[in-house]
């Protein structure tokens, strides 16, 4: 596989000069959230954390998507984290898109470079480094770990995505692909974080309508997405965050591959809630 090629936030703020005029869009069943709003102004900071700033892209909210967290984190070089999660019930994945960092986890330490990927389970006590000599920009993402009677909770995972040979959709010809970090008849997983990959002209060729909420952030190219009743232009660096049931599609218009990393929530019941229909009549 060639080289990846990630687009990663900067901050700053844009001239004084330059219009208002931009793409954010958000609707009640889908937000466009496009990498020009990502600035200095709207960073965070977290407790525990040396030497980092990141954008939150994405949190539980009642009546949109509610079953996930996104961060873009940013670590200076010597910044990190000892105690990165305070919630012992949250899994995390990390994307690391530039730089490198070392995690540890088990007492055993990894180093993830761009492309490289980890799954850490809730309640594993991980920490984080940025020890290089660059600043280091990854994704994080979390959700509370949805456990199974019967079901081991799954292990820590650290790879790579240059490592992993994408599966192309059917009747494609490898132009729509997917590059999986787990196996996706594994259940112990109730989320799972892939790349999406479509080669120029690709398609998306129907109105994906399901009950997976989404993140999608624009890792490199730019399409026209379908979304609800909309068609909206995405380039690199842009995020897509999806309600459940929102009406999906894609057009990649080239010149080059138009790639995405994708969250979703899978392999879990339905959560049935008290006293609604399902609730057993009194009398």
């Amino acid at each position: 596989m060639p080289d990846p090629n990630y687009f990663a936030p900067r901050g700053g703020l844009p001239g004084q000069t330059e219009l208002l005029t931009g793409r954010a869009v958000f609707t009640d069943s889908y937000a466009v959230i496009p990498q020009g709003t990502m600035r200095d102004i709207v960073t965070s900071l977290l407790p525990f954390w040396d030497e980092t700033r990141l954008w939150v892209i994405a949190r539980p909210m009642t009546g949109f998507s509610e079953t996930f967290s996104h961060y873009i984190m940013e670590v200076q070089t010597g910044g990190g984290s000892d105690k990165p999660e305070c919630d012992t019930g949250a899994q995390g994945v990390l994307f690391v898109v530039e730089g490198a960092v070392e995690v540890t986890v088990n007492d055993e330490t990894h180093e993830l470079t761009p492309g490289g990927y980890a799954y850490l389970p809730a309640g594993s006590g991980w920490t984080l480094r940025n020890r290089g000599e660059a600043t280091a920009r990854f994704h994080w993402i979390r959700k509370t770990y949805d456990a199974v009677d019967g079901l081991d909770k799954p292990e820590p995972l650290f790879l790579n995505e240059q490592d992993i040979e994408p599966a192309a959709m059917p009747d494609t010809n490898g132009a729509w692909a997917t590059t999986r970090f787990v196996d996706p008849i594994d259940l112990r997983h109730d989320m799972h974080v892939t790349i999406v990959t479509l080669e120029p002209g690709a398609v998306i060729p129907f109105l994906e309508t399901h009950v997976m909420e989404h993140g999608l952030y624009v890792l490199e190219g730019k399409a026209v997405y379908r979304l609800n009743r909309d068609w909206v232009e995405v380039e690199a660096g842009d995020y897509m965050w999806l309600r459940a049931f929102c009406p999906q599609a894609c057009y990649a218009g080239g010149p080059g591959k138009f790639r995405y990393l994708l969250y979703k929530d899978v392999n879990r019941h339905m959560p049935l809630g008290r006293g609604g229909l399902n609730a057993p009549s009194a009398g």
